[in-house]
């Protein structure tokens, strides 16, 4: 009884794979041939899940799984045993037959490969003419397609919808275009026919688990990879296709387009706004599944002849003498062989039957590095020489060739090329009749296959996935609640992702990674931090003084986290207090916030600066003169300290009771200054000059702070004397004096002055002690007061005891004496020391 030969044809999305596969179980034995490998793999994977893997055998060209009494092989196209008996067989996507690189293989099965019951093959439409020609007993089945598959038009890369697959046909392209697509969207995953089956099933798990949402493919996409892919966009309708560029056909279109919509979901198809918008022909074809068939099928003959070099090239170049069958053109295992038969040493050896067989099945070694027939030529005649001389290839060399390849350094291009490279020894591992220990070395070069492909994985994802973006595209998608942690550094992770900064009521997203990335973060930001903003919100309304702060940057903090700023108010003594919040953050959550720290900022400076505070009370409550009034006023204004000199004519006309008022609001009327002593102290001085920078809006520049407890210190460049002033120092020259021990100083140089006799007068050393002052500081700053400070030395004692000291004298200045970069200081509003430099003259 004859065998049974059928075909299911049709489009992308039919079933057939599947039905093929639930078909051959039925069987007690039965083959597949895919073509490609990770097709085997992934279908192998499928029946060992229904039949166990002691039933199922996996023969590719790099891999063989063979368990003791297999009942199904599942192999690619080239690797099928044809000669093995076995009750089904089954071929896909058997159209490939009109391949020009591989086609003479799916023709070869085609004509040749039975089931001893049933024969199936599947494939697209395109081939039903030429089946009914070459195979007239074959019956043919339709199978329509579950989806439906519609044109949508041209859209540019930047908008294309979620799910979508982005065609190109170069490297280069596939590599830019997926670039372009993580600084706008977040990520892509690859697919080209470079890729080995594990970085492949790799990038396709990125697409399939939600990583990404993106995937930028070559045309290898559009044989047997099902995947929930909602639209196909071409980026270019031309290819290379080894020999020269061509424009793809609309059965090819179609074939990669159908990758859109799965089972029963719709899918969509179009163009790049940069590729060449595709013909309403075309569209119509691939909507419509209607394509030109097949004219002819190639073919190359099978039945070749070693008994010599020139047989071997005679028969593989005879002519197919059946309609439907075109001459393959000559495929890399005849151009590598041509090439070695060229070597004349070679030639030579080709003496016997055996040794042509053996060159001729070195020759079928695949060219996965993609080099040219001189290239691959050189290594296979390499091989050739090996086993031909020694039968066997020398453990150490291929152990070299191996170790080479291992090393996971590298650009993708490096590593893709050493994928290829292992490849290559992965097929001659196989070959036990050509090498020892043959099981162990599948396993070494498949380990290092399987390294490298990690390799090429993450290298991949890490350039052309934005991570963080991913994994918060799929949080926000998956889950309700979002995993969120906030570090004691402030710093936020969302499902492990660092997004940003939490300080206080702020949020500072690490953004830059592209307008989609930014708005994903964002996003998720607010989805993750709405809980935490309103817990902290509630948390500062609640919280004692103590836990608020302000420092000198005029920043209010909580729990040492800053809130905001204080900023110039309706006065120097009453300033507002600026919130910095998330701008999201609701409104009436930060009105509470604001109520409450203006509250505190009010209680916190009335405290720390009570004086200036009870003055104005004083002021608004004492029936004082206009004049003491003014006077108290326009020291408050100073933020407590000011130069007499200021109001000296206001000062004149004092009452006494303007004076008790004054001295009841804790005001020191002193001989060059008036000033408060209670805010001479660290914890006052400090906020005054908070206060002062804050009105005057230098609240960013740090320098000028009073030196705590200091009577007396060297100044800061560039820092205005009337800061000093606001915090009780009165700068002479390049120090800074306390306001009172100033007072205490000029009191004794008033003294000096009016006991001098036109001589220089002992200079008290209690002087230097009360202004805090060394020696080599005082003649600046007496200089600056209008003295002239004299040194006399003179020697105490006689011999080896005596020494020199110093004695310090001074005089005022005059203008015999004066130095010239030394003038005593001007008598206007703004000399401190007026009423010093009036004595003196």
């Amino acid at each position: 009884m004859s065998s049974l030969i059928t075909a299911i044809l049709g489009p992308t999305n039919t079933g057939k794979t599947y039905l093929a596969i639930e078909r051959m179980l039925t069987f007690p034995s039965g083959m597949i041939g895919f073509p490609l490998r990770l097709l085997a793999r992934e279908n192998y994977d499928k029946i060992v899940r229904l039949k166990g893997a002691g039933s199922v055998a996996l023969i590719t060209g790099e891999e063989k799984i063979m368990p003791e009494n297999p009942k199904y092989f599942v192999c690619t196209v080239e690797s099928m045993p044809v000669e093995r008996p076995v009750a089904f067989l089954a071929v896909d996507e058997i159209q490939t037959a009109a391949d020009p690189e591989r086609g003479h293989i799916f023709t070869d099965r085609l004509l040749r490969a039975r089931g001893t019951e049933e024969t199936l093959f599947l494939g697209s439409e395109t081939i039903r003419p030429l089946l009914k020609s070459l195979l007239p007993e074959c019956v043919i089945e339709t199978r329509p397609r579950f989806s439906k598959l519609t044109y949508a038009g041209v859209k540019k890369i930047t908008r294309l919808p979620a799910r979508s697959a982005v065609i190109a046909f170069s490297l280069q392209d596939v590599y830019a275009l997926a670039e372009l697509i993580r600084r706008q969207k977040g990520g892509a995953a690859i697919v080209t026919g470079a890729l080995s089956p594990r970085t492949r099933n790799a990038q396709v798990d990125l697409f399939q688990s939600g990583d990404v949402d993106y995937i930028v493919a070559t045309d290898a996409i559009g044989m047997g990879l099902n995947m929930d892919i909602a639209h196909v966009c071409f980026t270019a309708l031309r290819k290379f296709d080894g020999r020269k560029m061509r424009a793809l056909s609309a059965a090819e279109l179609a074939q990669i387009a159908g990758r859109a919509g799965r089972y029963r979901t719709d899918g969509t198809f179009g163009a790049a706004a940069e590729a060449s918008a595709l013909t309403q022909d075309v569209i119509d074809r691939i909507e419509e599944h209607r394509f030109e068939p097949l004219t002819g099928l190639f073919w190359r003959n099978p039945d070749v002849n070693t008994a010599s070099a020139d047989a071997l090239l005679y028969s593989l170049r005879k002519k197919p003498d059946r309609a439907g069958l075109i001459g393959a053109r000559k495929a890399d295992d005849q151009l590598v062989l041509e090439e070695l038969l060229a070597d004349r040493k070679i030639a030579e050896t080709l003496s016997t039957r055996d040794r042509v067989a053996l060159l001729w099945e070195i020759c079928k070694i695949p060219d996965f590095r993609k080099v040219t027939p001189q290239d691959h030529a050189r290594l296979l005649g390499q091989l050739y020489r090996y086993i031909l001389n020694d039968g066997r290839l020398p453990q150490d060399w291929f152990a070299k060739q191996v170790q080479n390849l291992d090393n996971t350094n590298g650009d993708i291009d490096v590593i893709t090329g050493r994928i290829a490279g292992i490849r290559i020894w992965t097929y001659i591992a196989q070959r036990k009749n050509w090498i020892d220990r043959s099981a162990e070395w599948q396993e070494r070069t498949g380990r290092v296959e399987d390294s490298l492909s990690d390799a090429l994985h993450q290298k991949l994802t890490r350039r052309f996935v934005d991570k963080r973006t991913s994994i918060l595209v799929k949080g926000m998608k998956t889950q309700v609640e979002l995993v969120t942690e906030i570090g004691e550094d402030g710093q936020v992770t969302v499902e492990g992702q660092n997004i940003g900064e939490m300080e206080g009521l702020r949020f500072r997203p690490l953004t830059g990674a592209g307008k989609y990335a930014d708005r994903v973060l964002i996003n998720a930001a607010e989805k993750a931090l709405s809980a935490e903003f309103q817990a902290r919100a509630n948390a500062i309304c609640a919280c004692s003084d103590d836990e608020l702060t302000l420092e000198n940057d005029a920043a209010v903090r909580w729990k040492g986290q800053t809130l905001g700023k204080i900023v110039k108010g309706r006065d120097a003594l009453h300033p507002a207090f600026r919130l910095e919040a998330y701008e999201t953050l609701d409104g009436a959550v930060t009105d509470k916030v604001k109520a409450k720290v203006s509250a505190w900022l009010d209680v916190y400076l009335t405290a720390k600066i009570a004086p200036l505070f009870n003055a104005l009370r004083v002021f608004d409550e004492e029936n004082a003169t206009g004049t003491a009034r003014g006077i108290l006023w326009q020291v408050v204004e100073h933020v407590g300290t000011m130069p007499r000199s200021y109001v000296a004519d206001m000062a004149k006309n004092l009452t006494d009771t303007d004076k008790k008022v004054l001295a009841k609001s804790g005001l020191r009327l002193g001989y060059d200054f008036l000033f408060f002593p209670m805010l001479l102290k660290p914890a006052a001085q400090r906020i005054c000059a908070i206060l002062w920078k804050i009105w005057n809006e230098k609240a960013n520049d740090g320098a000028g702070f009073a030196i705590d407890g200091k009577m007396s210190f060297a100044t800061e460049k560039g820092v205005p004397r009337a800061l000093y002033l606001a915090q009780g120092y009165a700068t002479a020259g390049t120090r800074a004096i306390r306001v009172d021990v100033m007072e205490r100083l000029t009191a004794k140089l008033r003294e000096i002055t009016r006991a001098d006799k036109g001589k220089p007068q002992l200079l008290p050393p209690e002087l230097l002690s009360l202004a805090g002052l060394k020696r080599d500081e005082a003649d600046e700053v007496f200089g600056f007061l209008g003295f002239s400070l004299i040194r006399e030395k003179q020697t105490v004692g006689t011999g080896e005891e005596a020494k020199e000291t110093e004695t310090l004298m001074i005089r005022p200045k005059n203008k015999k004496h004066a130095a010239k970069k030394e003038s005593p200081a001007p008598v206007n509003a703004d000399s401190p020391f007026a009423a010093l430099a009036a004595l003196r003259k």
